[in-house]
């Protein structure tokens, strides 16, 4: 039988080699540490933790992310039983002993009969054979360019500049309404695609002297060094507050500017400064804030984006943030079977296809896994339901979410179909757990 080589060993190259030497298919993982250090990893071993300590709500029944820990256990996960063997307490999350998790994986691959590995950089994409690549956001320099060659220049992204999504649900449209700007397009869905926020002078000055003064992250030691690029920033993706400090009116004249729109629930009086919301998905349900990206804290972040009438309530899907992060722009570049489009015998996992997150990484490695020894047995494997957490995950990587926009992603239930709200209005709880119920029945269904 044909070996699999699986190039990385975090979490989703770990996850990937465990579920395909389960199926019967020998594994190969190639892993450049301790040979090769990053800035961030400590150690050698497989599926080290480098940020926290925790993969977040194990609540199943009313959590997206509980619903994810789910279905990987349900798959036969490597990561989450070692989660589960070595978990502290945490409340409602799941937090593990980062060391004692780490070593547990690392020993559990090791003794695999199924798998050897290679201690060696990879720094050349593979033209045979059968390959997935699982290297994270610290992809070594030389095979990062390797990829972008191939994919081209706009396909990789070394500093990530995310804006923040929220929840369409929680969007006030009494306040906000929908125009696209100077109501561009054919049809009445493009001329309506910018949900708008208005804001009046005073409000306009508050928001800017809350975010002049909120608390900023910082780099870590080494990014900056790291970057191809001059400047830590892309092109075009100024932090806002980066664009404040160059002066009160930049963001008036520039993501907030009024131009072009006409408050539909006061026609009369034009806004000082609009803030526009932009369709983030296929299905409607999560909005990014347009021009937004910001490396406030989180804390910061919920509270002055708070600021902007209409989002008072908002729910966020995903904060904004900056850091660096090697992303391939997989609604363009892959297949539904996470195959690279212009070469086949190229599988991507983990955070590098554009999912954010220890669970959601070891996800897309579970997924891509069984998938190449689905390949190498002969027997091809459709992806999961979009009902259910990964199904919704991969969907979205490779089709759901907007080539043009594509940013990071953590799991969500605005990824997933809306649940039919027979009988009136669910509350949200109610509403979850029709999700994840129909979720377990789809998975369960897709595993046997």
């Amino acid at each position: 039988m044909e070996q699999l080589h699986i190039i990385g060993g975090g979490m989703a190259g770990s996850e990937a080699a465990w579920q395909a030497a389960e199926l019967g298919v020998p594994v190969v993982l190639h892993e450049m540490r301790p040979n090769v250090g990053t800035f961030a990893h400590r150690t050698g071993d497989f599926a080290e933790m480098v940020c926290s300590n925790s993969f977040r709500s194990d609540d199943d029944e009313r959590n997206a992310v509980g619903l994810l820990h789910w279905e990987m256990r349900a798959a036969g996960g490597l990561i989450m039983e070692m989660a589960g063997s070595h978990r502290l307490p945490a409340g409602g999350a799941l937090a593990v002993d980062r060391e004692a998790f780490s070593a547990a994986v690392t020993e559990r691959l090791r003794a695999h009969p199924l798998i050897s590995f290679a201690s060696e950089e990879v720094t050349t994409l593979p033209s045979s054979g059968h390959w997935i690549i699982a290297t994270g956001p610290l992809t070594s320099g030389a095979l990062a360019g390797a990829i972008q060659a191939e994919t081209g220049a706009d396909s990789l992204a070394f500093f990530d500049a995310i804006a923040p999504i929220v929840y369409a649900e929680t969007i006030d449209m009494s306040v906000a309404w929908r125009q696209s700007r100077y109501d561009k397009g054919e049809t009445e869905a493009e001329q309506k695609a910018y949900i708008n926020c208005p804001m009046d002078k005073p409000q306009y000055e508050a928001f800017i002297d809350a975010l002049l003064a909120a608390e900023k992250t910082e780099f870590h030691e080494g990014e900056a060094e790291s970057s191809p690029k001059p400047t830590p920033y892309f092109d075009g993706c100024l932090p806002i507050e980066v664009m404040a400090e160059r002066g009160r009116e930049t963001l008036r004249h520039g993501p907030m500017k009024p131009v072009g729109l006409t408050n539909a629930h006061d026609p009369a009086n034009k806004p000082y400064a609009v803030v526009q919301l932009r369709r983030d998905n296929a299905l409607g349900t999560l909005y990014n804030i347009v021009g937004f990206q910001t490396k406030m804290k989180y804390a910061a972040q919920a509270a002055v984006f708070r600021m902007i009438p209409a989002l008072e309530n908002a729910g966020f899907a995903r904060l904004g943030g900056i850091h660096r992060n090697t992303f391939i722009n997989s609604p363009r570049l892959l297949d539904d079977r996470m195959r690279l489009k212009s070469r086949p015998n190229i599988r991507f996992a983990g955070q590098i296809t554009g999912v954010e997150g220890y669970v959601e990484s070891a996800a897309m490695g579970l997924l891509a896994g069984r998938m190449a020894a689905g390949e190498i047995m002969g027997r091809d494997l459709a992806p999961p339901p979009p009902e259910t957490a990964i199904g919704a995950l991969i969907t979205h990587i490779t089709g759901g979410a907007e080539a043009k926009t594509f940013q990071p992603m953590n799991v969500n239930f605005g990824l997933f179909p809306p649940i039919d709200a027979k009988g009136g209005r669910r509350g949200r709880k109610d509403r979850y757990k029709a999700y994840t119920d129909r979720a377990k029945e789809a998975f369960t269904a897709w595993l046997s």
